[in-house]
C-alpha cells in the first residue's frame, strides 16, 4: 500500500514484483556509477591546468567509448529480458479470471465456475467505513487464493482501460475487441490496491482495483457463498 511521502516502490507481493525491484536497484546502481564518472570527468576537465591542442583523433578513446556503452547496455538488457520472459509465462494456472473494463467500473468473471461474476464499483467517500481508503475501496473485491497461479484475461467494453496492481507487478491494457492475458502469484495474504492506468474519460480516477489474497480454504468458502447468493 502506498503512503504519504513514499519515495520507493510498494512492498512486493508476488515473485515478479520482487524481480522488478531487484532490476530497478540494478539499473539504478549502473546509472549512479555513470553519473558519478561523468561528473568527475567534468570537474577534472574544468579544474585542470593541463591542455593538449594537438590531438586530432584517438583510436583508443573511440574504442573505449564504443565498447563500454555496449557492455553497459548488455548488462541492463539481459536482466530485463529475463523478467520479460518470466512475466510472459503462464504455466498451468489454478484459476482464471476475466476482468472487463467499463466506464467507469470493472466487472469480474471467474470462468472456472458456472455462475460466479460481479461488478466492482468504487465506494463513494461519504459511504466509507473507518479505516478505508478514499478513492481506492470497492464494493466487491477480486478475491484470489494466495500462492496459486492466477491467470487474468483483460478486455474492455467501451474505451481503452488498463488493469494495474503495483504490488503484484501487474499492468495490462484493456482494449475493446481484444483479449490480453497475464498471470501472477500472490506470495502473501493481504489487500492490494490498483487503479485504471489509461485515461478513459471523466471518471477515470474513480474506477479502482482491489485484489484480496486469502488462503485457499477461505477462498473456497468465499466462492461457495458467492455461488449460493448468485
Amino acid at each position: 500500500m502506498a503512503h504519504p511521502t513514499q519515495l520507493g516502490f510498494q512492498d512486493a507481493a508476488s515473485p515478479v514484483m520482487e524481480e522488478l525491484l531487484h532490476f530497478h536497484d540494478h539499473a539504478l546502481m549502473i546509472v549512479f556509477l555513470i553519473s558519478t564518472l561523468v561528473l568527475y570527468i567534468i570537474v577534472a576537465m574544468v579544474s585542470t591546468k593541463l591542455t593538449n591542442k594537438y590531438i586530432l583523433d584517438s583510436q583508443e578513446i573511440e574504442i573505449v567509448w564504443t565498447v563500454l556503452p555496449a557492455v553497459i547496455l548488455i548488462l541492463i538488457a539481459l536482466p530485463s529480458l529475463r523478467i520479460l520472459y518470466l512475466m510472459d509465462e503462464i504455466n498451468d494456472p489454478h484459476l482464471t479470471i476475466k476482468a472487463m473494463g467499463h466506464q467507469w467500473y470493472w466487472s469480474y468473471e471467474y470462468t472456472d465456475y458456472e455462475n460466479l461474476g460481479f461488478d466492482s464499483y468504487m465506494i463513494p467517500t461519504q459511504d466509507l467505513a473507518p479505516g478505508q481508503f478514499r478513492l481506492l475501496e470497492t464494493d466487491h473485491r477480486m478475491v484470489v487464493p494466495m500462492e496459486s497461479p492466477v491467470r487474468v484475461l483483460v478486455s474492455a467494453e467501451d474505451v481503452l482501460h488498463s488493469w494495474a496492481v503495483p504490488s503484484l507487478g501487474v499492468k495490462l491494457d484493456a482494449v475493446p475487441g481484444r483479449l490480453n492475458q497475464t498471470a501472477f502469484i500472490a506470495s502473501r495474504p493481504g489487500v492490494f490496491y490498483g487503479q485504471c492506468s489509461e485515461i478513459c474519460g471523466a471518471n477515470h480516477s474513480f474506477m479502482p482495483i482491489v485484489v484480496e489474497a486469502v488462503p485457499l480454504e477461505h477462498f473456497e468458502n468465499w466462492s461457495s457463498l458467492m455461488l449460493e447468493n448468485a
